[in-house]
């Protein structure tokens, strides 16, 4: 099934509310389509950090009094402090998969889905 037809299907689905069932390559589509919008959460949260640091150098520079130094904490307080979230932002993004491997979601779940099954 190629991407438009399964956009379309998507689509389609989404507008009727009707049951679609849903098959191996669907549940596929549907995850890399999750993890493609975390990715690109990911690079829009990197983009707004460095223009708005940018900017924060800008006004930082700008107000500087003569003889004064740029290194101060001051002024590298917000730079620190939301690159340790957008650290942890891209740590969760691209480690999961790393660590627990690329089939960890569909193992757990069959896991889980085995152990409900014992006690029926």
């Amino acid at each position: 099934m190629s991407i438009e037809n399964r956009i379309n299907k998507r689509t389609e689905t989404e507008e009727s509310n009707n049951f679609v069932s849903i098959d191996s390559e669907e549940i596929k589509y549907q995850n890399a389509l999750k993890k493609v919008k975390r990715i690109k959460s990911f690079y829009s949260h990197a983009l707004v950090y460095i223009v708005i640091n940018i900017m924060i150098i800008i006004i930082n520079i700008q107000s500087l009094n003569e003889g004064e130094s740029y290194f101060q904490f001051k002024n590298f307080m917000t730079a620190i402090f939301w690159g340790i979230g957008l650290l942890t932002h891209g740590l969760s993004v691209f480690l999961p998969e790393m660590i627990l491997g690329n089939n960890w979601e569909e193992r757990k779940i069959r896991e889980l889905m085995d152990k409900n099954n014992k006690w029926e």
